[in-house]
């Protein structure tokens, strides 16, 4: 399959012939302090290092270099808080003067480069100054989800052993506040490490009480810092020194921190802007995610600032801030042009307001694109987003660990051809490939094992924090010679990419290796199904068999044995008896962490009676035991 207007092809061959010249050349974008000169070595580090002999500052790009360049009464950063009721613009020159002005502030408090700092922040404006300027003075930043639980909490401040903490007092929910500080306590009381100090943005909402010796109040000391004229200064990083470090979700133990570089991840998020995202300086882009997930950190803080464009922060939710329109008045009232979000939000719009009757109160005429990642993304939920909003709705997959897009459909060189169900092909600096257990590839459609040749392209994680041993056992020593995504999956003739589901989701059904995400699918493609998921359960004649948990959307006229009957039908039809799909379960909600995806494999674990820990990123912990309730009433023993 090939798209004729695409520059796809050309940019792609283009790496492949001379990967280092092609890194090299796309890191012109980024105004170094000593350019590189070689783009990667590899005999550094676990498989090599970008742009080994280079030094720059990431906080200069986003920011400074804007100014410098003129772009400094443009809008940076757009907050709109429905929780709140509160708006916000912040032009580049201002941004420039809360973030210098910051930095100063953590250096006051002892902060040097390469020491760590941990944010632990709702989704305000403060929490993307946080992080520059951490990273304007060289130190690693660590966010943490605002309201994590503090014993996972804790668990993060031993592994980055942070000088100083950065907190605001509350979050906003739709129905409540959350006080942040009680959990900031109890995690650095059970932390094994304790910081210096802690950094409090004091919120309205919810003032929090503060310990003298320790507590600082964010107003107090940039108002102190501003007296006094102080500003930091951008002190220069080797390209290859840590920018931040992000632990990924649902770890148990001791945490998993996925590192990210500061010259190799500006280059390819520069590069991704243009060539993914289509988007030009001066432009409105709105990733709807929050800072602690790696969407947050790539797409809502640095790469819209790395080119100048606006980015936007939003606090609330797809429906309920106020209803399922909410994402409409954002973009028509901000003149956003393309929309990052997970197809989760999509399909509780879809669910709330299957016939898109909220979208004709808005002007949506400047959107050019939707963007959907983080799970995959069903079809339905495609065909329903391209219908309504008459616009590319481009699916790309991408993970915590690379940083940005493995595999994309790339709007600024032009569309290839869409397939639903597919994120496209590889991006350049990806070479994908599908192999079977024993590391052998596999036949063009053939469900297999997805992998990465490496080396792994600028951006994507060196190591892990602290753990060189744990980043080989954990993704290169499997398939030596790879990157292991830990995704299954196949690769069409064309090139085409298809990630079914992670690799401990697939099931073995009497010897046969079958899909959840396939199943999914078929029943997602039911009218009366707004959501579902699809486990394996423990079966002692047959290994395992599938149960699928569905959500039905409101109004609809069939019941729920009449909907089973059609989807066992369906799933036989499509798939085959081989799958032996024959019991669905409604519920009303399914477990999710924040981010929206749902937690398949809690679920299983307690279909299955096994030993299971509440997952630290977990939206609402009250849905499991609706779902334990959901699985006895079918008899199925938890």
């Amino acid at each position: 399959m090939a798209g004729d207007a695409s520059r796809y092809h050309a940019v792609y061959e283009g790496w492949t012939s001379d990967p280092e010249g092609f890194w090299l050349n796309e890191a012109k974008r980024i105004d170094w302090v000593d350019a590189p000169r070689k783009a990667f070595d590899a005999s550094l580090g676990t498989y090599g290092r970008w742009y080994p002999d280079a030094t720059c500052n990431t906080c200069f790009n986003a920011v400074d270099r804007h100014v410098r360049d003129g772009r400094g009464d443009q809008a940076a950063i757009i907050h709109d808080s429905p929780v709140t009721g509160q708006k916000r613009v912040i032009t580049y020159a201002r941004l420039l003067d809360e973030v210098a002005a910051l930095a100063a502030v953590i250096a006051r408090h002892g902060v040097e480069q390469g020491d760590r700092v941990i944010l632990y922040m709702p989704m305000v404006p403060e929490a993307l100054m946080a992080m520059l300027a951490c990273a304007r003075l060289g130190a690693v930043h660590s966010v943490v989800f605002g309201g994590f639980a503090p014993h996972e909490l804790a668990t993060r401040i031993n592994d980055a052993q942070p000088k100083l903490i950065i907190a605001a007092s509350c979050g906003i929910e739709p129905n409540r506040v959350v006080p942040y500080k009680p959990m900031l306590d109890q995690a650095i009381e059970e932390a094994h490490h304790k910081p210096l100090a802690c950094l409090i943005l004091q919120r309205p909402e919810r003032e929090a009480d503060l310990i003298a010796w320790r507590d600082f109040d964010w107003h107090q000391e940039m108002a102190d810092a501003r007296a006094k004229g102080l500003k930091a200064d951008c002190v220069p990083v080797a390209a290859t020194d840590p920018l931040y470090i992000l632990y990924t979700s649902g770890t148990t133990g001791a945490p998993k921190g996925v590192v990210r570089d500061n010259g190799g991840h500006m280059v390819a998020l520069a590069w991704s802007m243009e060539a993914i995202y289509d988007i030009k300086p001066g432009e409105v882009f709105w990733s709807a995610s929050d800072v602690g997930w790696v969407v947050g950190h790539s797409y809502i803080c640095y790469a819209p600032l790395l080119i100048g464009a606006t980015t936007l922060v939003y606090e609330g939710k797809p429906v309920g801030t106020p209803d399922a329109g909410a994402f409409w008045r954002v973009i028509a009232e901000h003149n956003v042009v393309s929309l990052f979000t997970a197809p989760t939000a999509f399909r509780a719009i879809r669910k709330e307001d299957p016939d898109a009757a909220l979208i004709k109160h808005y002007d949506l005429s400047r959107l050019r694109a939707l963007f959907l990642a983080g799970e995959r993304a069903d079809p339905p939920t495609l065909k329903w987003a391209e219908e309504h909003l008459n616009i590319p709705v481009i699916d790309h997959w991408w993970q915590t660990e690379t940083g940005w897009a493995i595999a994309a459909n790339p709007l600024g060189l032009g569309l290839l051809p869409v397939v639903h169900g597919s994120p496209t092909v590889a991006m350049p600096g990806y070479d994908i490939q599908c192999l079977d257990d024993a590391g052998h590839p596999v036949p063009p459609g053939t469900l297999g094992n997805i992998v990465v040749k490496l080396p792994l392209p600028p951006s994507c994680l060196p190591t892990l924090w602290n753990a060189d041993a744990r980043f080989r056992a954990a993704y290169l020593d499997e398939f030596p010679g790879y990157y292991k995504t830990a995704d299954a999956g196949m690769i069409d003739a064309d090139g085409y990419v298809f990630i079914m589901a992670r690799t401990d989701d697939i099931i073995n059904v009497a010897g046969h290796r079958l899909s959840t995400g396939a199943m999914e699918e078929v029943l997602a493609g039911h009218p009366a199904i707004a959501e579902c998921a699809v486990i394996g359960v423990a079966d002692a004649l047959k290994g395992q068999k599938p149960v699928g948990f569905v959500v039905l959307k409101a109004g609809r006229t069939a019941s729920e044995a009449e909907v089973e009957r059609e989807c066992v039908a369906k799933v036989r039809a499509e798939i085959g008896p081989v799958a032996d799909f024959k019991t669905m379960i409604e519920v009303k909600r399914l477990p999710k962490t924040r981010s929206g995806k749902i937690l398949r494999g809690t679920m299983q674990k307690i279909a299955d009676g096994l030993p299971w820990t509440m997952p630290a990123t977990i939206d609402d912990p009250a849905i499991l035991d609706e779902i334990t309730q959901a699985l006895s009433r079918r008899g199925i023993t938890v």
